[in-house]
């Protein structure tokens, strides 16, 4: 049971930090190019997910690179890093 359990928020955790990241990936994508009126909607929805967590890196960022964000990519592999110790500590319960 307990087994069943963990394989199970294993897997939550796995499939939260894809979506995320690819999440990431579009608004970035959106971000550079002027899309459609109709799809607006999903460039406001991007940016209301997204846009908090990378505000977060942003403001721990020490530096300014100018033109060049590199908070998704301090972002994303911040996600990866936390995907990967809850992994772990979920491996130890097994």
């Amino acid at each position: 049971m307990l087994l069943d359990a963990v394989s199970e928020v294993e897997l939550f955790v796995n499939v939260f930090v894809g979506v995320y990241i690819l999440a990431i990936l579009a608004y970035i994508i959106t971000s550079w190019v002027q899309l459609p009126y109709s799809l607006r909607p999903v460039q406001r929805f991007l940016s209301d997910l997204c846009e908090p967590y990378l505000r977060l890196w942003r403001r721990l960022l020490p530096f300014g690179m100018g033109p060049i964000d590199l908070s998704p990519m301090v972002g994303v592999f911040a996600l990866i890093v936390v995907e990967r110790i809850v992994i772990a500590i979920l491996d130890q319960l097994h």
